[in-house]
């Protein structure tokens, strides 16, 4: 690396290192209002976003608008409880690479089977928690595979030097991180796609 791109470099490693999920332990015990819902929000995800001193987490609209999709159930008595929480940090991720519908199409089964019901021994809890451990385990093969790809990056033109050799690992760089998060942005669109098929079939299935 040059010392540019190895600032660079060690800079993302840095952001990734503070990526934080947030725990569902964290989340306070006690139902919250809308104001304390984005202000809880803001204060533990601001880092996720690109300008975190501009860029608003989740606004009293967004969750509004969660809540007419149906992809969030309605607040009671104005309040929301941790199970509204883990609901709107999933849909918070999600918001950022799926479209609406798709989101609608994971979340609607999964709500209408688990939220404030549970199911035997599972519980939205169980789920959050599976999931967010599972993430943050996974946060050290990210960076492995982000620096190998730099590496893959930097030697696509090797007899090129100085500017152009940054200009290039860095074109490189970026356009195979691209692809790569496009292809799995089809991985996950076919994977919806047929989630969305099997719920249809198995409610066929039922009311047959």
């Amino acid at each position: 690396m040059t010392l540019d791109h190895e600032d660079l470099i060690n800079s993302i490693m840095a952001s990734l290192n503070r990526l934080e999920f947030i725990k569902a332990d964290d989340i306070p015990n006690i139902d919250l209002y809308m104001d304390q819902v984005t202000t809880f929000m803001e204060s533990r995800l601001k880092n996720t976003t690109r300008n975190p001193g501009e860029d608003k987490v989740l606004t009293k609209t967004m969750i509004n608008n969660y809540a007419k999709n149906n992809l969030l159930p309605p607040p009671i008595k104005k309040k929301y409880s941790k199970e509204h929480m883990y609901l709107l940090i999933v849909i918070y991720y999600f918001k950022n690479v799926l479209s609406i519908n798709d989101i609608d199409a994971v979340i609607t089964p999964f709500k209408d089977k688990y939220f404030e019901t549970g199911n035997g021994k599972i519980t939205m809890y169980d789920i959050y928690e599976g999931i967010r451990t599972t993430a943050e385990d996974m946060t050290d093969r990210i960076k492995d595979s982000l620096l190998e790809t730099y590496r893959a990056a930097s030697e696509i033109f090797p007899e090129t030097e100085g500017e152009e050799s940054q200009l290039l690992t860095m074109f490189s760089f970026i356009t195979l991180l691209v692809l790569d998060v496009y292809i799995k942005k089809l991985l996950i669109e076919k994977l919806v796609d047929g989630y969305n098929d099997s719920i249809r079939f198995n409610d066929d299935k039922k009311k047959k």
